[in-house]
Formats: C-alpha cells, sequence, structure tokens
C-alpha cells in the first residue's frame, strides 16, 4: 500500500524527516507538481506538507492524491491538544476516527461529521501499542476545527460534544479528500499540549519530542509491514 504522509505544519515536517533520517533512514527529495515530497523508499513512504487549517490541508491532499494516483493511504500527522487526562505529553494518538466539530449547522439540526480512521491501518497500530517505550499509544477520536483551544472550559466543552480524546485542525481536510478519491485515511496525533492557557507555550516546548515519538511510531508500523511481507513472500516461494 503506497502510503503518503503529510503534516499541517512546515515545522512538524522538517522535524519528522529529520527524526526518520536518525532511524537510519535515507530520503530522496522531489517535486510533483507544487508540492516538495521525501520520498523514504526503505519504508516506502512519501512524506510533505499538507498546509495549515482544514481547507488548506484538505486542498493540498486532494492535489497530491491527483498527482500520485498510485496512493493508497493518506496519513495526517502532527501534534495536538489533549483533552482526556488519560494522555501525558508525547504520547501518540491514533484517531480511530476524526470529528469536525466546528461544523456548525443552524437550519436543522444534524450529528457532527465523523470520518473513521481505516481499520486495517488501526489494527496493526493496536498491535505496536504492546511495545516497550517511552511514551503510550492511545486510541480514540480526535476533534478537528479551526480553532486553537487555549482554555479549560471550552476543552471540556469540546470532549463533552464530540467524545474525542485530543484535538487538532486539519483531520477533517484530509478525511474529506480521502472520501472523496476513494482513499485510505487514518490520523495520527502526538500531544504537545493540554488544550489550556499555557498551551502556545507547551507547544513550543514539546514539538521536537512529540514529532520523534511520531516518527518512532511511523518506523516501528512500516517496519512490521516490511516484515510481514517478507514472511508471506517467505512461504510462498
Amino acid at each position: 500500500m503506497k502510503t503518503a504522509i503529510l503534516t499541517p505544519l512546515k515545522e512538524e515536517l522538517a522535524i519528522l524527516v529529520t527524526e526518520l533520517e536518525r532511524f537510519g533512514l535515507n530520503k530522496q527529495e522531489l517535486r510533483l507538481g507544487n508540492i516538495d515530497i521525501f520520498e523514504f523508499c526503505e519504508l516506502d513512504l512519501l512524506v510533505a506538507c499538507g498546509g495549515h487549517g482544514k481547507t488548506q490541508f484538505g486542498i493540498q491532499a486532494q492535489y497530491l492524491l491527483c498527482q500520485a494516483p498510485q496512493i493508497d493511504l493518506l496519513v495526517c500527522a502532527g501534534v495536538a491538544g489533549a483533552l482526556s487526562n488519560s494522555l501525558n505529553i508525547g504520547d501518540v494518538v491514533v484517531a480511530t476516527e476524526t470529528v469536525e466539530h466546528d461544523y456548525n449547522l443552524k437550519f436543522i439540526s444534524r450529528p457532527l461529521p465523523r470520518f473513521a480512521g481505516d481499520p486495517q491501518i488501526i489494527e496493526v497500530l493496536q498491535n505496536l501499542s504492546q511495545m516497550n517505550s517511552a511514551f503510550s499509544i492511545h486510541f480514540g477520536g480526535v476533534a478537528s476545527g479551526d480553532e486553537d483551544i487555549i482554555d479549560a472550559v471550552r476543552g471540556q466543552e469540546l470532549m463533552n460534544l464530540t467524545d474525542c480524546i485530543a484535538v487538532a485542525w486539519e483531520g477533517a481536510g484530509g478525511a474529506r479528500a480521502c472520501q472523496f478519491s476513494e482513499k485510505h485515511y487514518v490520523e495520527l496525533r502526538s500531544v504537545t499540549d493540554t488544550a489550556n492557557h499555557q498551551a502556545a507555550a507547551d507547544f513550543e516546548a514539546n514539538l521536537v519530542i512529540a514529532m520523534h515519538n511520531l516518527a518512532e511510531i511511523i518506523v516501528r508500523w512500516r517496519a512490521s509491514i516490511k516484515k510481514s511481507r517478507a514472511s508471506i513472500k517467505s512461504a510462498d516461494s
């Protein structure tokens, strides 16, 4: 399954690429249309920036899928604020669903848009959660909306509204692009803050460790797939 990983922010992309290289992976730089890409052939990965906010992320995700139709799976990978007290700084959240919390209909009443993460990818990542690590892997909903959550009261309100355990911006944009293009999708987030008045400062302080942990999960995940493929080929030969 050809996979593309899009980070919302350029800062996230720079750190992710650096951390993947520190895991011993070699990158190749290329350009697809208007998007600069880092390709990690050992893990069959394309890595690029998707843009800040749901709309920009959705536009660039859809553009990439059109430029590279061989992509089967799109991953939104970046940082998030914790809504649940069970999450610690640096923990990774695998979104079982992405919930678009700022889709505010007023004329009629309708449930918030919810986009399920790819179940096969989630199952593989659940197996990784048993491995020893300095951080924990959580599975639950991620709220998506163009709003900085910098108040504990608003964070609690959002958790009650969506039943999500973390909050970020861009996930719904990527989910919509993949739904439209009939591609697989999952959102991965690492926690930098607790969505309160210290969120901005905590984001800056914890960005590197959060993206390092995401890189570790990505390497483990793709390596497990590669190992599984090798086992299947060995059994068939």
